[in-house]
Protein backbone atom coordinates (compact mmCIF):
# COMPACT_ATOMS: atom_id res chain seq x y z
CA UNK A 1 0.00 0.00 0.00
CA UNK A 2 2.83 2.33 0.60
CA UNK A 3 4.40 1.72 -2.21
CA UNK A 4 1.61 2.14 -4.11
CA UNK A 5 0.72 6.19 -2.22
CA UNK A 6 4.39 6.81 -3.36
CA UNK A 7 3.95 6.26 -6.71
CA UNK A 8 0.78 8.09 -6.29
CA UNK A 9 2.15 11.21 -4.84
CA UNK A 10 5.41 11.35 -7.42
CA UNK A 11 2.40 11.07 -9.77
CA UNK A 12 1.10 13.79 -8.89
CA UNK A 13 3.57 15.94 -8.17
CA UNK A 14 5.21 15.33 -11.59
CA UNK A 15 2.63 15.87 -13.69
CA UNK A 16 1.34 19.34 -11.86
CA UNK A 17 5.45 20.38 -12.45
CA UNK A 18 4.78 19.30 -16.51
CA UNK A 19 1.21 21.37 -16.45
CA UNK A 20 3.63 24.47 -14.93
CA UNK A 21 6.00 24.04 -17.50
CA UNK A 22 3.90 23.78 -20.59
CA UNK A 23 1.42 26.83 -19.46
CA UNK A 24 4.74 28.84 -18.76
CA UNK A 25 2.48 30.50 -15.63
CA UNK A 26 2.10 30.06 -11.92
CA UNK A 27 -1.29 29.82 -10.38
CA UNK A 28 0.15 32.48 -7.58
CA UNK A 29 2.84 33.99 -8.88
CA UNK A 30 3.03 36.15 -5.73
CA UNK A 31 5.53 38.91 -4.57
CA UNK A 32 9.78 37.91 -4.93
CA UNK A 33 11.26 37.28 -1.93
CA UNK A 34 14.92 36.87 -3.49
CA UNK A 35 16.52 38.87 -6.36
CA UNK A 36 18.85 36.48 -8.36
CA UNK A 37 19.50 38.23 -11.46
CA UNK A 38 17.70 42.06 -12.53
CA UNK A 39 15.30 39.78 -14.33
CA UNK A 40 14.88 36.78 -12.46
CA UNK A 41 13.83 36.27 -8.79
CA UNK A 42 12.34 33.36 -6.06
CA UNK A 43 8.63 34.30 -5.68
CA UNK A 44 6.61 32.85 -2.72
CA UNK A 45 5.00 30.69 -5.43
CA UNK A 46 8.12 29.05 -5.81
CA UNK A 47 7.74 28.10 -2.46
CA UNK A 48 4.99 25.49 -3.48
CA UNK A 49 6.99 24.07 -6.15
CA UNK A 50 9.98 23.61 -3.94
CA UNK A 51 7.39 21.75 -1.11
CA UNK A 52 6.03 19.67 -4.14
CA UNK A 53 9.64 18.89 -4.94
CA UNK A 54 10.57 17.65 -1.55
CA UNK A 55 7.62 15.42 -1.36
CA UNK A 56 8.10 13.67 -4.65
CA UNK A 57 11.90 13.12 -3.31
CA UNK A 58 10.96 11.71 -0.11
CA UNK A 59 8.37 9.27 -2.00
CA UNK A 60 10.58 8.16 -4.01
CA UNK A 61 13.21 7.45 -1.61
CA UNK A 62 11.10 5.88 0.33
CA UNK A 63 9.88 3.86 -2.78
CA UNK A 64 14.39 2.93 -2.87
CA UNK A 65 14.60 2.13 1.00
CA UNK A 66 11.77 -0.44 0.82
CA UNK A 67 13.05 -2.30 -2.29
CA UNK A 68 11.55 -5.47 -3.10
CA UNK A 69 10.26 -5.99 0.83
CA UNK A 70 6.56 -7.02 1.52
Amino acid sequence: MLRWLCALVVGVVVSGFAFLLLTGRYLNRGQVLFLVSPSHGLHSGDLLVIAGWVVAMLALLTLARRGDRP
